[in-house]
C-alpha cells in the first residue's frame, strides 16, 4: 500500500500517521463494536432468530472522537424466528467510514436451529449469510503529494462484489459457544485490489465466542464471556467481558481488549503493543420493548493522547414482543 503518497485535505500529518499506524498494527478491517455481546448477529449469522421475536437493533460508533478522519460506523440488524422457532431469518446492514474510505455491506441471514436432548432451551444453530459489499474511496478528500498521481481517483469510485458468511452456535440456559467467519468471497471476487489501495477489500475474519451465566441471587446474574477475532494477517484480538444483570433491567459491565499470540505470524513485529483498550458498557431495558445501550472505549495505545475515546450507542426494539418470560429469561446470550 502506498500510504505515504497521500494525505487528507485539512488533516495534519500527525492525524494521518496515527490512523495509519493503528490500522497497520491491528490489520483487521471489520468494524469494531463493543456491544456485540447484546446482539450476536453482527458477528455470527447463526444468531438469526435467537431472540425468537422480531427484534430490530441499531449501533452507531464514533471511534477516537476528536481525531480528524477517524472511523465512524453505523449498523442496523433485524431478525426473527419462524417455523416454531426452528428457522431464523435476519438482515444486516453496515456502513463504515474512515477518512476517504468507505465500506457498505448488506447481508441476508438464515439459521436453522436444532433442539439438543430433552431441554427445549438447548439449541444448536447453523447459520449462513449472503450479500453484497461496496468498497469505495472519495478522491475529493485526498490530495496528492506528487502532482498528477494516478492512484488518486477522480471523485467517488467504488466496486461492488458478492460476499458470504457462515457460523455455528450452541446455547442453553447457562452456557453458549459459537464460531463464525465472514468476508469469505469478497476478496477473491474483486478485480480492483490495486486500484483501491486505500480502501482494501475486507479479508476473511474468524470469530470464536463463549460465555456462561451464573445466578448470584434472585435479582442478580453474572455473565462472563470471551471473543477471539483473527484475520490471519494481523494480531489475534481477545475481548474478555464481564457483565452483571440487575433486576432483569440493567446490564452493567466492561471489556478488556488485547492482542494474544494464538499462533506464530512471521511477518508481525514482536514489538507491537498488545493491550488495546478497556471498555465500560451499560444497557438498560427502558421498557419491555425498548433496550438502550452505551459503551465508552478508553484506548491503552499512544492514540489516547490524540482523541477523547470511542463512543458507541445502541437501540433495540422488539416489534412483536411475545411472552416476557420467554424473551427476557431465555435469551441472555
Amino acid at each position: 500500500m502506498k500510504l505515504r503518497r497521500y494525505t487528507r485535505k485539512k488533516a495534519g500529518w500527525l492525524t494521518f500517521l496515527c490512523i495509519s499506524i493503528c490500522f497497520a498494527a491491528q490489520a483487521q478491517q471489520d468494524a469494531q463494536f463493543s456491544q456485540y455481546t447484546f446482539n450476536g448477529l453482527y458477528i455470527n449469522p447463526a444468531y438469526a432468530g435467537y431472540k425468537q421475536d422480531v427484534y430490530v437493533n441499531a449501533f452507531y460508533r464514533s471511534q477516537w472522537a476528536g481525531l480528524q478522519g477517524a472511523p465512524q460506523t453505523f449498523s442496523l440488524a433485524a431478525d426473527g424466528a419462524v417455523n416454531d422457532a426452528k428457522v431464523g431469518l435476519g438482515v444486516l446492514i453496515s456502513h463504515d467510514r474512515i477518512g476517504a474510505q468507505s465500506n457498505l455491506a448488506v447481508y441476508g441471514n438464515y439459521a436453522y436451529r436444532l433442539q439438543i436432548g430433552y431441554n427445549e432451551n438447548s439449541r444448536l444453530a447453523f447459520g449462513i449469510g449472503a450479500g453484497l459489499v461496496q468498497n469505495g474511496i472519495d478522491g475529493s478528500k485526498l490530495n496528492a503529494v506528487d502532482e498528477g498521481d494516478s492512484y488518486i481517483p477522480t471523485g467517488f469510485q467504488s466496486n461492488l462484489v458478492p460476499d458470504a458468511r457462515i457460523g455455528v452456535l450452541y446455547t442453553n440456559e447457562h452456557f453458549f459457544v459459537g464460531a463464525s467467519a465472514d468476508n469469505l468471497l469478497a476478496r477473491k471476487l474483486t478485480g480492483t485490489r490495486d486500484k483501491f489501495a486505500l480502501a482494501p477489500v475486507p479479508v476473511p475474519h474468524v470469530y470464536f465466542t463463549a460465555g456462561a451465566l451464573f445466578d448470584i441471587d434472585d435479582q442478580t446474574k453474572f455473565k462472563p464471556s470471551i471473543l477471539l477475532k483473527d484475520d490471519i494477517g494481523g494480531p489475534t484480538s481477545l475481548d474478555i467481558n464481564a457483565f452483571t444483570l440487575l433486576g432483569e433491567r440493567v446490564w452493567i459491565g466492561g471489556t478488556y481488549r488485547t492482542a494474544v499470540p494464538l499462533y506464530k505470524k512471521q511477518h508481525l513485529q514482536n514489538t507491537l503493543q498488545k493491550s488495546n483498550a478497556v471498555v465500560g458498557i451499560i444497557e438498560i431495558f427502558a421498557t419491555d420493548r425498548l433496550r438502550v445501550g452505551y459503551a465508552f472505549d478508553y484506548s491503552l495505545t499512544p492514540l489516547r493522547n490524540y482523541n477523547y475515546g470511542s463512543h458507541e450507542i445502541s437501540i433495540g426494539i422488539y416489534l412483536k414482543p411475545g411472552n416476557r418470560e420467554t424473551v427476557f429469561n431465555k435469551c441472555y446470550f
